[in-house]
């Protein structure tokens, strides 16, 4: 399970990091774009829906697992 949330983790932050390479690179760059190439204008929405995506998986992945008995909660025990 720890493998699991560690490569979740490193696919939320690398959609994050191709986000932010699309930004930057966003806009015109002076030269027309030619019609063999597809517009590429998506590309951040597209990466930054992946991440939203991904993190709710990971939310539901942990939830059920909590659930199932698979991990369990850490932390101060509650005296009640």
């Amino acid at each position: 399970m720890t493998y699991l949330v560690i490569a979740a983790f490193v696919a939320i932050i690398g959609s994050l990091v191709v986000a932010l390479v699309a930004m930057m690179r966003g806009g015109s760059t002076g030269t027309e774009e030619s019609e063999a190439t597809p517009p590429r204008k998506n590309h951040m929405a597209r990466a930054l829906a992946f991440r939203v995506g991904f993190s709710v998986l990971l939310f539901v992945v942990v939830l059920i697992s909590y659930k199932m008995g698979w991990i369990q909660p850490t932390g101060l025990p509650m005296n009640g």
